[in-house]
């Protein structure tokens, strides 16, 4: 039985999954880590821990499913994004633990960049706003923080990467120090026009270039495993942005095809094909992947808080046992009576972009119970996804006609639910909902033949079910407007305004 082996490195856990031939999962393994909050707004992981249970994981899936390294045909990753590792390039030890793609803690440094006028600069290049979220700043925090990093930087000895260019380098014993065209476009480094990291761009965050990774794109064989790892060598040859690498997954490789990723955030990609749209309703626009001399770009709306939302009622309020309870307990009432969550915790993205923001609760009353807060909850999901998709609609100038999910919360019928009533449009889940594993281990098989085309890759996804709208579109429209209230009232609040 031949396999490919995904790597599929998130927020909270590492997972390895082996897909056959069929795009059957074979085995999976998961494991999490530690979430480290040295203070408020400031999120961080241990590079060491990441790379130690995504080892652990793979080793564990291959075990499962009784697959050797000569069974595995190829090595696909996908990855959380922003999160920045910079480490010692003689040594392979990092200069301090990653900056997750949450962490606020360079607001103030981006909002200076925007007062010297410089956020056309970067967003023109990019496709970027000037937002803590994305890497750069992340990098120039570390050389400006951390003892003699900056030294170390001018002197060629410090490496940056994304999640996976550290893995890379870890699986190839320091052999490669490469990333994608995808996770390359989420730095506010790389020019998404010309595909080279800018020069202007690195200077003015004084960023040393000796420290970038190539760029290659994202199905070619970049190496193998290092045989102190794998005995076998094997290929690796995949490698996208987790929401890149759903888009592929989800087989929406034509134009306009969209999907929305229900994890620890949201994240809404529209395929805009071989054209970079440029937003005029505060989307991103990014690199989707690049295959050969093809290259596809995607409009992107980045939700800060999705799935993540459930875990605070779990762990912070005590409100549920399990993040599965949610949807048991949101069901107990028929609607929120009233209540409406913005879970802004770490500020808001699409398509408003407040790093000042702060989550708010409001419409409580005598009444108000768990299970309305559980819903408003869910709601709040769907209302933020709801906002993204109306932006990219008016960016594309068509309405659309449908929206394929994946992620973990995917699984939530009444949540997929609320999402198809609120949107008005048809909401498809597929029958296999890891589709982000999926799509880096499809971009790791096309390019070693074990697929042949894209068409196999669509051939190979399955619907499991179609949500319809249920309410009507005046009902959805009024749930809308309100929501846009309570969104207003948390803006700018960090701010004391």
């Amino acid at each position: 039985m031949k396999c490919v082996l995904a790597l599929d490195q998130g927020t909270t856990s590492s997972r390895s999954i082996l897909f056959d031939h069929a795009g059957n999962i074979r085995a999976a393994a998961q494991k999490e880590f530690k979430q480290i909050y040295p203070r408020p707004g400031w999120v961080e992981h241990d590079p060491e821990q990441i790379w130690q249970t995504q080892q652990f994981t793979a080793k564990k899936a291959m075990h499962e499913a009784g697959v050797h390294c000569e069974d595995t045909v190829a090595l696909g990753i996908t990855n959380q994004r922003e999160t920045v590792v910079v480490w010692n390039r003689k040594t392979g030890e990092p200069v301090y633990n990653a900056i997750v793609w949450q962490d606020r803690r360079t607001a103030d440094f981006c909002a200076k960049l925007k007062t010297d006028g410089l956020a056309d600069t970067f967003h023109k290049k990019t496709g970027l706003f000037l937002d803590p979220y994305f890497s750069g700043t992340k990098i120039r925090w570390i050389l400006d923080h951390v003892d003699g990093a900056r030294k170390q930087a001018e002197r060629g000895e410090l490496a940056f990467g994304t999640i996976d260019s550290w893995l890379i380098w870890k699986l190839t014993r320091g052999g490669a120090h490469i990333t994608d065209v995808s996770n390359a476009s989420r730095t506010l480094l790389f020019n998404i026009h010309t595909l080279q990291w800018d020069s202007e761009l690195l200077e003015l965050l004084d960023i040393p270039p000796s420290m970038m990774p190539k760029v290659r794109s994202s199905s070619e064989v970049y190496g193998t495993v290092n045989k102190f790892l794998c005995e076998c060598g094997v290929r690796i040859s995949g490698m996208a942005g987790d929401q890149h690498a759903a888009l592929f997954g989800q087989a929406c490789f034509e134009p306009g095809s969209s999907k929305n990723t229900y994890g620890t955030g949201c994240f809404l990609l529209m395929n805009t094909g071989s054209e970079a749209v440029t937003s005029n309703n505060q989307l991103l626009t990014t690199l989707a992947w690049k295959r050969g001399k093809e290259i596809n770009y995607a409009l992107e709306g980045s939700i800060f808080i999705g799935g993540a939302v459930v875990q605070w009622l779990r762990d912070e309020m005590g409100l549920i046992q399990k993040a599965s309870d949610i949807s048991k307990l949101a069901a107990e009432v028929p609607d929120t009576g009233g209540v409406y969550f913005v879970p802004a915790f770490a500020g808001l993205g699409a398509p408003h972009w407040d790093p000042a923001a702060r989550g708010t609760l409001i419409g409580l009353t005598r009444g108000t119970g768990k299970a309305h807060i559980a819903r408003a909850a869910q709601e709040a999901i769907c209302f933020q996804s709801l906002e993204v998709l109306r932006a990219m609609e008016k960016d594309c100038g068509t309405p659309l006609p449908s929206l394929r999910v994946d992620g973990g919360a995917s699984v939530d019928n009444l949540l997929l639910q609320i999402q198809a009533d609120l949107l008005q449009v048809p909401v498809e889940r597929p029958a296999m909902v890891e589709t982000t594993a999926f799509g880096a281990a499809a971009l790791a098989g096309l390019a070693v033949g074990f697929w042949e085309s894209t068409d196999e890759i669509s051939n190979v996804r399955k619907t499991d079910r179609i949500f319809e709208p249920s309410i009507s579109k005046d009902e959805a429209e009024s749930r809308f407007a309100r929501w846009k209230q309570a969104v207003e009232r948390c803006k700018n609040w960090e701010n004391g305004t």
